[in-house]
């Protein structure tokens, strides 16, 4: 056991937790640690598989308490490995749970089975990036196996046609028998022949042949609120696979994939844009459109605007349930490259009756270049 990871740590629960309280930590992971929500991810692959480890000795009552004994007494466990899957080094013994029956005396677990839910489905829907900002409504079409309406999910035909199992008279479980070099020792599982639901079907369901569910296609319509992102996605209750057992049925979990805009990125709920202006207008100020979400937006550029100023435009971004996001626009001055000689000389012209060498910026940087070197970048 000192090698294995504690269960109870790995749900976050205390050790005195409840089923409801396990129950409820179990699904608040899987919802966060699903592979289907990470794909590229194989820590999140390990961390869910960690959880269900984790759920499906806790959850069960006979198993709990044998996990239980097992940290309490950890050198009772089989050496390096499985608790609940050896005996004593393969000495010829009964497995551990055969063990702590023959101790403990055997009887632990808790009646029926109660039905399960069914598998979760998860489908991926592609949107545009105004789609994902402005919200849009989807429909989606797939297979899934359906709750029979004829049996109810029952699997026994009119839902009713069933007896109770004759095997473990229905309770649901069996007794089973094992010699040990320690005596008989005698534990509880669940029946073979009802798996635990303690009913037979008598007669099957014709419309689904005793399976409980019919394969078909749904088709469903998924309001998508503003501020869809790649890291989120939407859970449609009911909508999953129907249940084997006459349990609840699965969940419908869509994920999104946002297709990239021409021009704005996302950075949470802002929108950031580089808008590119010509030299003159840097220099002599003007007016430039940047993209919005509903529109283009107007702003003002100052005189002597420098490359990589960054304009804010307030309330103009994203909107979503965690806030109202900016635009926030970088300039960048371009600098023309293929100039005629005319132009050349009038640049020429135009540089020697600047002044930028008088500009705070342009003399600190001479003043640092000369005191590391002893040299004026700009002297000619």
């Amino acid at each position: 056991m000192a090698d294995k990871k504690n269960y109870y740590e790995v749900l976050g629960v205390d050790k005195n937790a409840d089923d409801a309280a396990i129950k409820s930590a179990y699904r608040k992971l899987v919802k966060q640690y699903h592979p289907d929500l990470h794909p590229d991810d194989p820590t999140c692959a390990e961390k869910f598989k960690e959880i269900n480890e984790a759920n499906e000795t806790l959850s069960d009552p006979q198993k709990r308490k044998q996990y239980d004994f097992e940290l309490e007494h950890p050198g009772m466990g089989s050496q390096g490995g499985n608790p609940f899957s050896g005996g004593f080094g393969g000495a010829g013994f009964g497995g551990f749970s055969d063990i702590f029956d023959s101790f403990f005396g055997g009887g632990m677990g808790g009646g029926r089975r109660e039905p399960s839910q069914g598998d979760d489905i998860t489908r991926q829907v592609n949107l545009s990036f105004l789609d994902a900002v402005k919200g849009c409504t989807k429909d989606i079409s797939y297979m899934r196996n359906d709750t029979c309406p004829s049996c109810k999910g029952t699997g026994a035909k009119g839902g009713t046609a069933f007896k109770t199992c004759d095997k473990c008279k229905g309770s649901g479980q069996v007794r089973f028998a094992q010699d040990t070099i320690f005596g008989r020792s005698i534990r509880v599982g669940t029946c073979p022949d009802c798996r635990g639901t303690g009913k037979t079907i008598i007669d099957k369901c014709p419309d689904c042949k005793g399976k409980g569910y019919l394969r078909k296609e749904t088709n469903v319509t998924i309001t998508i609120p503003a501020g869809a992102d790649n890291q989120s996605y939407m859970r449609k209750r009911g909508y999953g696979q129907a249940s084997e057992d006459g349990g609840e049925p699965g969940d419908l979990i869509i994920t999104f994939k946002i297709e990239p805009h021409k021009i704005l990125k996302r950075e949470g709920n802002n929108l950031t844009v580089t808008v590119p202006i010509s030299f003159t207008t840097a220099v002599l100020g003007g007016k430039v459109k940047v993209p919005g979400i509903d529109d283009a937006i107007e702003i003002d550029i100052p005189k002597g605007t420098q490359s990589g100023t960054v304009f804010t435009i307030h309330g103009k971004g994203v909107r979503s349930k965690t806030g109202i996001g900016d635009i926030i626009a970088t300039v960048k001055v371009i600098t023309p490259k293929n100039l005629s000689s005319q132009m050349t000389k009038k640049l020429k012209e135009l540089d020697e009756m600047t002044s930028y060498k008088d500009e705070e910026q342009t003399k600190r940087y001479s003043d640092a270049m000369e005191g590391l070197y002893g040299q004026r970048p700009y002297d000619k």
